[in-house]
């Protein structure tokens, strides 16, 4: 595991997260073992006493100043307001007074994901969320940053390749085609079409496609596909009746990870317990979005609505996103990794195999300092409980 800083505490004490987390049959959280926390990994030092959340206390005094002392956290979203993961858990903890409950000044702002990556390295925005973690590793490059994935809330790949039907019948007849893109072609797709020997910019090629809407792209002439998330386009695609053909990276054993929330190594190194409760707070938001979808997306699109809905995101849209990416988030959940928990074996996999089939110039990049697992550790008890405090 990957412990870059002592910031996590284990906590031996049982913490109820309320209904978020409990009375829901269909979301099952596991519990880090002991395994999981310490064999092979770097000591994790406990927090001073007067800085710790303890379950049925109040957040300290020292913590809330500390936390005030952060100053205005921003937030910025990767596709509006969407009810997607790693946007609807900020959203509901927001809606909720979360991050009030914990001394924090939150500011969200909506975004799109490859937009916010210079941002958060200058620090000039703190918490963004990301495609997956492979995007995230591959900006870092680009912008010679500090990037800290703190959340993987998706653990398979959640982009897809979306063609024309009948127009593209096997991945190999791709070769000296055009795919339309959104800003950059997704990573899982990129890889899926490397395994097959293709590489953009030689056995095809790429051109940027204007705004979100799948029936419009769908008909462009010019390209033959353009990449999607299987949340939304192919629902919107099968709501309007109009065929296609969908490959699906975790098809080919391409591994994946979607809903990622990253942070800059500043920050993380100068507000500590600011960083950490935000997460706390998001986790809990999490926890509620995935214990009811319905409240989640109606508050999604309320934050939509108030923000103009510059992307014409419909109610239905949402409600159907949220259902397909809440589900495969609880699926993702497994004993010794609760909500959230970023697994480092996994994501070094992940960027491993992607590097193996000639992404990140064929060098699988050294993630040590790009993931910090220990945030979320520290706010999930030995049950797998998240720890929150009692209000004043």
């Amino acid at each position: 595991m990957l412990h870059r800083r002592a910031l996590a505490a284990v906590f031996a004490v049982t913490a109820l997260m309320g209904a978020a987390c409990s009375g829901d049959d269909d979301v099952t959280i596991g519990s880090p073992d002991s395994t999981t926390v310490d064999e092979g990994s770097q000591p994790v030092e406990v927090l001073p006493e007067d800085l710790e959340v303890k379950p049925g206390e109040p957040i300290p005094a020292e913590r809330c100043t500390a936390n005030q002392d952060a100053g205005t956290i921003t937030y910025l979203s990767s596709f509006d307001f969407a009810a997607t993961a790693s946007i609807v858990d900020v959203l509901v903890a927001d809606a909720k007074g979360y991050y009030d409950d914990l001394c924090l000044d939150v500011e969200l702002k909506p975004s799109f994901s490859v937009e916010n990556y210079p941002l958060i390295a200058a620090n000039d925005a703190q918490f963004s969320s990301g495609g997956s973690f492979s995007e995230m590793v591959d900006f870092a490059g680009a912008n010679d940053a500090g990037f800290v994935a703190l959340a993987v809330e998706g653990r398979t790949g959640i982009d897809a390749l979306i063609t024309k039907d009948d127009d593209i019948t096997d991945l190999a007849q791709i070769e000296g085609e055009t795919i339309g893109v959104k800003g950059a072609i997704t990573p899982s797709v990129k890889a899926m079409l490397a395994q097959q020997g293709l590489i953009e910019g030689e056995d095809y090629d790429t051109v940027l496609i204007e705004g979100f809407d799948p029936l419009v792209h769908i008909a462009i002439p010019d390209i033959v596909g353009f990449p999607g998330y299987k949340s939304n386009e192919p629902l919107q695609l099968e709501a309007a009746g109009v065929p296609f053909t969908l490959y699906d990276p975790s098809e080919y054993d391409i591994p994946g990870s979607f809903g990622i929330i990253y942070t800059n190594a500043t920050f993380l190194d100068e507000h500590p317990t600011a960083a950490q409760d935000f997460m706390r707070a998001t986790m809990r938001g999490l926890a509620d979005a995935i214990a009811d979808p319905e409240e989640a997306a109606a508050i999604a699109l309320a934050a939509i609505d108030a923000n103009g809905n510059t992307m014409f995101l419909s109610p239905e849209g949402e409600q159907a996103r949220w259902a397909v990416e809440s589900q495969l988030v609880a699926d993702g959940v497994a004993p010794g990794s609760p909500l959230g928990l970023p697994l480092p074996d996994m994501l070094l996999d992940e960027v491993t195999t992607y590097a193996e089939i000639g992404l990140f110039d064929g060098v699988p990049p050294v993630i040590d300092t790009m993931v910090d697992d220990t945030v979320l550790l520290g706010v999930y008890d030995d049950t797998g409980e998240l720890i929150w405090p009692t209000e004043a």
